[in-house]
């Protein structure tokens, strides 16, 4: 068997990582300003920093001026937390769950708040559950974008408009990247270091009117910790949604948003990252189509992810072993392009099917996923050698 040579081309960037994703073209740490370094965030320059974070996000997103946006500590993960333990309880909840973080809210609400009325609509990896057969006069918790699976919501349809219930969507790798239907989402949560790059542990939270009308009326049972109060004397803290953050942010993480978002700008906005993530995920799809040895996890088109792209290796050789042999030929695939230098950290996400995982958001240049394509048919060949061999 004669294996092939090593592509001449290479990727000129590798940082295909899901999270936190590539820079953006072109940066450098040396472009941010770092004015602000050493200050107070509450200092006035600082306090405009973070002020003006929130409006290029409002400006980009789309966000209508009656929604609040607030930078939270402990990124996605402590914007969503924020949102359940200060939210949830005044009615049932049903909760949609596809993929690892989909099931870690699941466990959240049932093994820590204990709620009784509680419905899980759920699905194995590569599917959606039934949206048909959510409830929106209870609440609803949903990601948008399952980031360990590759499967998203193709759109906000099966939310009724007039429902009655609260949706809690974490959209940390949809955001900047895939069509949110405001209107029928009330608290939308997002980390800065997924679909924009940016510095990982600061999050975003973004509720409706209507979400705040749950906050100022509702208190819950249980204690809530300092960094997750929303509320003094049942009123809105507003300040948290004007920049004064409830614990320090990191302003040199502030100042790398801001850059990100200056980008987008410049770009053209929200319809250009979407765009470019399409095109991106337009390649992968040309790719996987020519491809015997290789598919996609999610089953549906309409469902696929064009940030966090999951592949599948459907090769019959592969697929015949047993799921940890096949988690073991997955690893050594992406060991050989991480070894090359030529594409960093694709692997699966440890809690999802054996394969590779391939971020695909606007940071990405598509000229680098052309470049890559080769070498995973390289490394393919490779690690099938061995696996021939070892037989």
């Amino acid at each position: 068997m004669t294996l092939p040579q090593k592509p001449a081309i290479r990727p000129a960037r590798p940082e295909f990582s899901s999270g936190p994703c590539a820079k953006r073209p072109g940066w450098s740490l040396q472009q941010l300003d770092t004015s602000c370094l050493g200050r107070s965030h509450r200092s006035k320059p600082g306090k405009a920093k973070l002020k003006e974070l929130i409006d290029r996000t409002r400006r980009i997103l789309g966000v209508p001026d009656s929604y609040r946006i607030g930078i939270v500590p402990a990124s996605d993960t402590g914007a969503v937390e924020m949102a359940l333990w200060s939210l949830l309880g005044a009615r049932g909840v049903d909760l949609l769950a596809w993929e690892s973080f989909g099931q870690g809210w699941v466990s959240d609400v049932v093994k820590q708040l204990k709620l009784d009325d509680v419905r899980v609509l759920d699905a194995p990896y590569g599917r959606l559950p039934d949206l048909g057969a959510v409830d929106c006069d209870r609440d609803v918790v949903f990601t948008w974008n399952g980031t360990t699976s590759g499967v998203r919501v193709p759109n906000a349809d099966w939310i009724d408009a007039d429902r009655q219930g609260l949706t809690i969507c974490d959209a940390t790798s949809a955001v900047f990247a895939q069509d949110l239907d405001w209107a029928k989402l009330d608290v939308v949560t997002y980390s800065w270091q997924k679909v924009m790059g940016g510095e990982a542990a600061h999050g975003m939270l973004i509720l409706s009117p209507r979400a705040v009308e749950r906050l100022e009326s509702y208190s819950p049972p249980w204690p809530l910790p300092k960094i997750f109060r929303m509320t003094k004397g049942g009123k809105l803290i507003e300040g948290i949604f004007v920049g004064e953050t409830i614990n320090t942010p990191s302003m040199l993480c502030v100042e790398d948003h801001l850059d990100g978002l200056r980008w987008a700008e410049t770009l053209g906005g929200l319809e250009a990252l979407r765009q470019r993530a399409d095109d991106n995920l337009a390649a992968l799809t040309a790719y996987v189509k020519r491809t015997d040895w290789i598919g996609f996890l999610a089953e549906d088109p309409a469902t696929r992810s064009n940030t966090s792209v999951c592949l599948s290796i459907v090769d019959p050789r592969v697929a015949a072993l047993d799921a940890e042999a096949q988690g073991a030929f997955a690893k050594a695939l992406a060991a050989l392009l991480d070894k090359e230098g030529v594409a960093f950290d694709i692997g699966g996400y440890r809690d999802a099917p054996p394969g590779l995982r391939i971020w695909a958001g606007a940071t990405v240049e598509r000229a680098d996923l052309e470049a890559l394509f080769p070498w995973l048919d390289w490394a393919f060949a490779h690690a099938s050698a061995d696996l021939a061999s070892a037989a």
